[in-house]
């Protein structure tokens, strides 16, 4: 069965070999084409000279669907599913192929195909990001503090040699979840398996507080987090040195009830002079370091959470603490006052571009 002929510099050749006088046998067997191609081109040139040379048109299939169907159904996966009517949270492709089907805007459309034209113009209406709106009066300062501490800076001022920073927070309800089959190893071409059943062995509270400059991580278990859990994590990481002899001890933390307010930094500094509370903004966890330490731990240490009780829980959390100090160096923050800057100036331009955003966040 003769192929179909190719065109470039694989016709050239036919036409400069038949120029010389060859055969089209030798021409097939010197150019690698098959003998079919070689006396397609050689008669087209013959009978019409250059044009006969150029690749003919060519219909091809025709599109199955118009230029406006592609676009009606970009613009009904860029609207949220109950504006349309939709008891949906979010289209999927499978959902979108449906609703185009039976609103008439195409014949029955397969996923694959909604899915390759939203492809085009990188819509992905599967999925979402949430996002807040700054509510705190006082969000850059308060950042600002934060993000001069792990500078060691405070007020302008170069922190001491025996001035120290902690990051604290709590992690609640870490639960003992004993596999009701015991968990598998991994093996040849086999991931670890883990027994969806489980008995569930109660709850409790880690308390960290992690030297932002050392890298050094106090924790400790509670039942429960509140004042007194927190004072305790206090009082372990205050009691020993360098911070009980420390001219300051900045304590960062979030606005969690149990250091909340200018109430809690008077309690922390009754009981420890030289210590200081600082305050991140509301809604801005993210800025505390110790939450990154937090995520290491519940990558880990907890899942996938396999414990017969309490007891190995806290055994396992303290065994953790001590293989990362002896190895931890500190975390590489590189959000500095300037990108806090850059990030409010930002913000401050989508506000002004959205005031409707902007006035229903201060409604809520």
């Amino acid at each position: 069965m003769a192929t179909r002929p190719s065109t470039g510099c694989g016709c050239a050749q036919v036409v400069l070999h038949a120029a010389r006088g060859r055969s089209n046998a030798r021409i097939a067997r010197e150019t690698g084409l098959h003998l079919d191609t070689v006396r397609c081109w050689r008669g087209r040139f013959a009978a019409q000279g250059l044009a006969g040379v150029s690749d003919r048109e060519r219909s091809g299939r025709p599109p199955s669907y118009t230029a406006l169907q592609v676009a009606e159904a970009k613009a009904l996966a860029c609207r949220l599913p109950a504006e349309t009517g939709v008891p949906l949270a979010r289209w999927s492709c499978p959902e979108l192929a449906a609703e185009l089907a039976a609103r008439g805007i195409t014949g029955l459309v397969s996923a694959s195909t909604v899915r390759r034209w939203l492809r085009d113009d990188a819509l992905k209406p599967w999925q979402y990001q949430s996002w807040i709106f700054i509510t705190d009066p006082e969000f850059r300062p308060k950042a600002e503090r934060v993000l001069d501490l792990y500078a060691r800076t405070w007020g302008g001022v170069p922190l001491g040699a025996d001035e120290y920073v902690i990051s604290a927070e709590e992690k609640t309800s870490i639960q003992a979840r004993c596999r009701c089959h015991p968990t598998l190893a991994p093996g040849q071409a086999r991931a670890m398996r883990v027994n969806h059943t489980y008995g569930r062995g109660g709850a409790l509270a880690y308390l960290a507080a992690y030297d932002v400059h050392r890298a050094k991580v106090f924790g400790r278990c509670e039942p429960r987090t509140g004042i007194d859990p927190f004072m305790a994590l206090v009082t372990q990481v205050m009691s020993t040195d360098p911070y009980a002899s420390a001219k300051r001890v900045f304590w960062v933390v979030d606005n969690g009830s149990s250091h909340r307010g200018k109430a809690a930094a008077d309690r922390l500094a009754a009981a420890f002079p030289n210590a200081v509370l600082v305050h991140t903004p509301v809604h801005a966890s993210w800025v505390n370091q110790v939450e990154i330490f937090f995520s290491v731990v519940q990558r880990k240490v907890v899942s996938p959470n396999d414990f017969t009780d309490l007891t190995e829980v806290e055994n396992r959390l303290r065994a953790f603490e001590d293989r990362y100090n002896a190895t931890a160096q500190p975390f590489q923050w590189k959000f500095t006052t300037s990108d806090l800057d850059d990030l409010l100036a930002r913000l401050d331009r989508h506000t002004a571009d959205h005031p409707e955003e902007s006035s229903a966040a201060v409604a809520a």
